[in-house]
């Protein structure tokens, strides 16, 4: 197996085209997937679908401009095995958890549909300013994968029609993850509400189609640098503009002394009813499936 510990870098890389008022990220994880995915034992369906959410929310998450700003992302289900899963960003550090029913999954076979494992489902994707704005959209969980319910939701509650690509490459018990996002903004990148979308517009239907010959092996190839897939989809355009984007890693916010100021809020009965027979608090993080003792 080739070492791509030196071939991959955790960051993002946003790109646009000025003539086509088209802009884009693309994203590439590795480590920092396993990291967030080796925190509990996933199945291959569960793995393989918070994989592609991990990847969805970097790239999302990449569109934030101001310090501290956070996205998350979370599925709310009903009757499916996967009974939630919830992703977040912020400054470049990514964490994401999926809880499902194990017994019912079983019963789904190896490559379960997004129906199938979300069931009636809905995806809420909230954008949260460094200055306390907050932004939420909900959308069906409908299609073949989350990232078209991510298309929807961009095109139903930001007016931004977007195109979403993402290939995922299970290796033993790693795996690897690419991801391109490209958005059409021709009334430019300030402001959130676009009031008149064109699905149909020369220019975007000219680089939603070039974007979208991209393959899944492409995005996850360790020989094809993310430069390189800018340049191989739009080199024939007039200009095309690259930028490094923030640098990538598992950031589970979880320590002690968040817990101690969460707690610390709670009235006494209520701690004492929360501690064990040791006479304990402990608290049991999902993100990173570590427990924390708080002595208050």
């Amino acid at each position: 197996m080739t070492d791509t510990s030196e071939i991959f870098t955790e960051q993002l890389l946003g790109f646009s085209v000025p003539s086509r008022d088209a802009r884009g990220r693309v994203v590439r994880l590795d480590r920092s997937l396993d990291d967030i995915l080796s925190a509990h034992d996933y199945p291959a369906p569960v793995k393989h679908l918070l994989a592609e959410a991990l990847v969805l929310t970097a790239l999302m998450g990449g569109l934030l401009k101001e310090e501290h700003a956070q996205l998350t992302m979370q599925a709310q289900t009903e009757g499916g095995p996967i009974r939630l899963m919830v992703c977040d960003y912020r400054s470049g550090q990514m964490r994401g958890y999926a809880d499902f029913d194990d017994q019912q999954l079983g019963s789904l076979g190896t490559n379960p549909s997004l129906s199938a494992l979300f069931g009636k489902g809905y995806l809420a994707i909230t954008f949260e300013t460094g200055q306390g704005r907050r932004y939420q959209g909900i959308v069906p969980l409908e299609g073949a994968s989350l990232a078209e319910a991510c298309e929807q939701y961009f095109f139903q509650s930001e007016q931004i029609p977007t195109l979403l690509k993402v290939g995922i490459l299970a290796q033993g018990s790693s795996c690897i993850a690419g991801g391109l996002l490209l958005q059409h903004l021709p009334q430019g990148e300030e402001g959130r509400e676009r009031l008149h979308v064109r699905l149909d517009h020369p220019d975007w239907e000219h680089v939603a189609v070039m974007a979208g010959s991209l393959s899944h092996q492409e995005l996850v190839d360790p020989g094809l640098s993310m430069e390189a897939i800018v340049w191989r989809l739009f080199h024939e355009e007039d200009e095309v503009r690259v930028e490094p984007g923030a640098c990538l890693s598992k950031g589970c916010r979880c320590d002690v002394a968040h817990y101690n100021s969460v707690l610390s809020r709670f009235p006494e009965d209520e701690r004492n009813a929360m501690r064990n027979a040791n006479g304990e608090i402990v608290v049991d993080c999902a993100f990173c499936s570590k427990e924390f003792v708080i002595d208050l």
